[in-house]
């Protein structure tokens, strides 16, 4: 029943999100006692910041109230955004990841790290060990965000900023 009332719910529920600014990544709804509870993870291109989160949950929670018949009932709703630890799954994943160093399980093969340059629909380009090298999505099993310390070397940053700005002197 909860796989209903979700497949109900994504389309509202990512309209109203979509009107303050951001994307709907996931909606889950789970009885928790006498309560459903509805968690709504949302991002924006530059991330979510704690108020933005807040003017999220309150369209959210507009928009559940009007179709209390599909909850069937009393709700919680936490609304949140995806952790730095969150797998890297669709294109625009990897696109808001542009520059940051990348842990990658490839499904043949062992894994490896690579700074983020350009992300496309079917594939990234990886600056893996010093070179680049094109990673197609279907290839890859997990990739994840690592976090880092300290700043990043700058001859990396310069092999991947050109590719990675989408001006004009990259198609030179």
């Amino acid at each position: 029943m909860a796989d209903q009332r979700e497949h109900e719910l994504e389309p509202i529920v990512a309209e109203a999100v979509a009107a303050a600014g951001f994307e709907l990544e996931q909606l889950d709804v789970q009885q928790a006692g006498r309560r459903r509870l509805v968690k709504v993870v949302v991002d924006g291109d530059d991330g979510v910041a704690l108020d933005e989160v807040a003017d999220v949950s309150r369209a959210v929670s507009a928009v559940l109230d009007e179709n209390d018949a599909v909850l069937g009932g009393p709700y919680t709703l936490e609304v949140t955004s995806p952790g730095t630890d969150r797998p890297l799954t669709r294109p625009r994943h990897w696109k808001r990841a542009r520059l940051r160093l990348v842990a990658v399980t490839p499904h043949e093969g062992a894994a490896y790290t690579g700074r983020v340059g350009t992300a496309g629909e079917d594939a990234v380009e990886l600056l893996v060990d010093g070179s680049l090298r094109e990673v197609r999505y279907a290839d890859v099993a997990k990739a994840v965000v690592e976090v880092e310390f300290k700043q990043p070397p700058e001859a990396e940053m310069a092999m991947l900023e050109p590719r990675a700005s989408g001006t004009e002197e990259d198609a030179r």
